[in-house]
């Protein structure tokens, strides 16, 4: 098994297309994963423009590099949020408008829509992303959260999300939701659950990133095999947490990161606290062939020296399985 590694562009969209592309190709990338932000995949360009679709993968091509999956996590977020003036940085003018909470997320939907639609016109079978939260803000229950409260969050996460995800089974798109707090599934027990509210519907699954969740204490490992009919892209993102009490924990104290008063911190791949070694043999087990994706965080290090340091880590610790027992020579016979 040989696993494409690839750069998620999120990150990098102060950079055109073209100049990451040179980068991540020099730094031995096999291609990328494109956000729909900056000028890296353009959703209205892909749908209204002949010949976008063919143009961005040509660019591509002439760094020697590929494109599994494209990514629309801001638009995405808004879909269930509960919309402020945060939202207006992130999104699209044309979905932002004039900022009326239920026509953004209205716009927004049609947006992550059209993602799907843009998808089959580029090529991939995979869109990542966020899909909001209207709970997000319960999830300390003082004043007490009712059953129902959480209920209705799950409820309108069903309504806004089954009519995307109808669009995304026509076009023979996955949606891989990336596990994250603010989302409406932020563990395996809130993953669960939303894949119930659902209906157990296959078009929703997982973009799996470990960083995610490590520092909050949930077993990473147990997510793969527990999802591992939905595991439809993965992240290499790390974290590290201290073991020792902070002045800040694990929410943050709203510091910046970076700063090392926190509990825990984004760094570059292989530097942090989550076992990669382990996430590779459960991939293995569950037979996930799709792309490694570096998704590049650290307030301490260079980007580019992280950048290219992470692919070469990644490359270097992905494995295929074995085919045999490791002692089956001894009882191997001529």
């Amino acid at each position: 098994m040989s696993r494409p590694v690839t750069l998620f562009t999120g990150q990098w969209a102060d950079l055109s297309l073209e100049t990451l592309a040179k980068k991540a190709s020099d730094w031995g990338y096999d291609g990328l994963e494109l956000a729909c932000w900056g000028d890296h995949f353009n959703v209205t360009k892909a749908l209204e423009e002949d010949g976008y679709c063919q143009e961005r993968k040509e660019l591509l091509s002439k760094y020697d590099l590929k494109v599994w999956a494209i990514s629309n996590h801001l638009v995405g977020q808004a879909v269930c949020d509960l919309i402020d003036e945060r939202h207006k940085e992130i999104l699209p003018e044309h979905v932002w408008k004039d900022g009326d909470p239920e026509g953004v997320r209205q716009r927004a939907a049609e947006e992550m829509k059209n993602t799907a639609r843009a998808a089959k016109k580029l090529g991939v079978d995979v869109v990542n992303g966020f899909t909001g939260s209207s709970i997000w803000s319960k999830l300390y229950s003082f004043p007490p959260n009712t059953p129902d409260m959480v209920e209705k969050g799950f409820q309108d996460f069903s309504e806004r999300w089954n009519p995307i995800l109808d669009v995304f089974d026509d076009a023979g798109i996955r949606f891989g939701l990336e596990i994250h707090p603010t989302e409406i599934a932020f563990d395996i027990s809130t993953a669960e659950r939303a894949i119930d509210a659902l209906g157990g519907r296959k078009t929703f699954g997982f973009n799996y990133d470990p960083s995610h969740l490590g520092y909050q204490g949930v077993d990473y490992i147990k997510f793969i095999r527990t999802f591992s009919d939905r595991i439809y892209h993965v992240h290499m993102k790390d974290v590290w947490w201290s073991d020792k009490p902070t002045k800040a924990g694990t929410f943050g104290g709203h510091l910046d990161f970076g700063h090392p008063d926190r509990n825990w911190d984004f760094v570059s791949v292989g530097r942090g606290n989550i076992d990669f070694d382990r996430i590779i043999r459960a991939l293995n087990e569950i037979k996930y062939s799709g792309p490694l994706s570096v998704e590049w965080e650290d307030s301490g290090m260079d980007r580019e020296y992280g950048a290219g340091e992470s692919c070469e880590y990644v490359k270097n610790i992905d494995f295929p399985p074995s085919e045999s027992a490791f002692d089956s020579a001894f009882s191997e016979k001529d």
